[in-house]
């Protein structure tokens, strides 16, 4: 049985994301130029300046900016699944509200950004020995992956509700 607000209560860490990804851009945006770098752990990782017009690893970057819009729709209509679907969460769906809220904070952290901005603030550079560069990425890219990760987890769960498990 669902509760009247179901695990709308977890919203708390959608907003906790959203402001130190936003919190930690303004950082970085004030203290570095565009592409500098500063380097945290030789060979492996470094705080960066960059600004991603596109999706994920820059998908559709080159566009004339149509995608911005896009991909602000996309925000938009994915947040308000999100919320809808924490709402009819029952009482013991704790890891899937945990997993949706991370997603949907890291989205809205995003989405200000294409909306203000009209491209999203990276700086987190992982790297090898300077020969092999990750996609730079900021906070609510990683929240938006961590909560992916847990919702695909939730899904290999053996015993959910109304389910039967055979053999």
């Amino acid at each position: 049985m669902t509760s009247r607000f179901g695990k709308l209560p977890w919203l708390w860490i959608s907003v906790l994301v959203f402001v130190l990804d936003q919190a930690s851009k303004f950082y970085f945006e004030g203290s570095l130029r565009l592409y500098q770098q500063i380097v945290v752990i030789p060979d492996y990782f470094s705080w960066t300046l960059a600004y991603n017009t596109g999706a994920a690893f820059s998908f559709l970057a080159d566009e004339s900016g149509w995608q911005r819009w896009l991909f602000a729709l996309i925000a938009i209509g994915v947040s308000a699944v999100l919320v809808v679907w924490m709402k009819r969460l029952k009482r013991d769906e704790t890891w899937l509200a945990i997993a949706l809220a991370l997603v949907l904070g890291g989205a809205l952290g995003n989405l200000l950004d294409r909306m203000l901005l009209g491209h999203v603030v990276d700086f987190i550079l992982v790297h090898w020995q300077n020969r092999w560069y990750f996609p730079a990425f900021n906070l609510a890219d990683s929240a938006i992956t961590v909560g992916a990760i847990m919702l695909a987890l939730d899904m290999f769960k053996t015993k959910k509700s109304g389910e039967t498990v055979h053999d």
